[in-house]
């Protein structure tokens, strides 16, 4: 197994140089990708910190022992860039991933995201906006000419409707990332939206939400897995039973990340 690390994938005028860690299986692939986007409310956090109940799983090994690639990409935290900034940046991290595939051993056509909490926000809503044509959803970081696209979407409880989230307190972390509260920012998280933007040709999702999360209520994946069913997209809504945010709770939090490894078996099949 090799390891590609501090990779720079994108800069951007007047920020810190946008990097990611890729993590590669044994022998010489083309290999799918997990590209994974790390949580913290979007103003916390790194591609290199992963939540207490995940971190002890040896998350990436285990990951790439099922024949994954793994890219942890950082992106723009709300204290330096607001929305849609942080989206811009993963965005960029796939096409950058995806200009390189040759060179780095991927699957072009095998490539997934997940994310957690806020990581899985911007994973779903950079699958959903993949390709826009919009500047202001795509953005012109990194690589352009490229292919955003990916193939399945893993989000482990994630917002999917900024509109149904705190906008109004000051420290509310949805404020920090849209730089307002109602009634000026309401057009922008709409936008922010992964609902709002669900479509026929979605990318199979699987939803993996605690049904006690006091963090991100379960119903933001009931409404995004309601949302994509309507127009007839796949979203595979998982409930963990009163589990709390970061399924704090769950004796078997290995067995939830299987559980999501299966799913990519099924949807990224060669």
């Amino acid at each position: 197994m090799d390891n590609r690390l501090d990779v720079t994938y994108a800069e951007v005028v007047g920020y810190r140089p946008l990097r990611l860690d890729l993590h590669l299986p044994a022998g010489t692939g083309p290999w799918p990708l997990v590209v994974w986007v790390h949580g913290g409310g979007w103003r916390t956090g790194d591609r290199r910190t992963l939540p207490e109940t995940i971190a002890p799983l040896g998350f990436f090994d285990r990951v790439r022992r099922r024949g994954y690639a793994v890219a942890s990409v950082d992106y723009r935290l709300s204290a330096e860039a607001r929305f849609p900034a942080p989206l811009h940046d993963v965005k960029a991290a796939v096409r950058w991933l995806r200009a390189h595939a040759g060179d780095l051993g991927l699957d072009a056509d095998r490539f997934a995201l997940w994310g957690e909490s806020a990581g899985g926000h911007l994973a779903a809503l950079a699958a959903l906006t993949a390709d826009s044509g919009d500047p202001a959803l795509d953005g012109a970081a990194g690589p352009t000419g490229v292919s955003g696209a990916v193939h399945a979407v893993v989000d482990w409880y994630g917002v999917s409707d900024l509109t149904a989230m705190d906008l109004e307190h000051p420290d509310s972390p949805a404020v920090a990332l849209l730089g307002g509260r109602l009634p000026e920012v309401r057009p922008l998280a709409a936008l922010a939206s992964p609902t709002e933007h669900a479509h026929a040709g979605a990318p199979p999702f699987l939803c993996v939400h605690g049904t006690g999360d006091l963090v991100v209520p379960y119903s933001q994946s009931e409404h995004l897995a309601a949302v994509l069913h309507a127009y007839g997209a796949r979203c595979d809504l998982h409930p963990v039973p009163g589990a709390d945010h970061v399924f704090r709770g769950v004796d078997d939090v290995a067995a939830l990340v299987d559980a999501s490894l299966d799913f990519l078996d099924g949807v990224l099949t060669p």
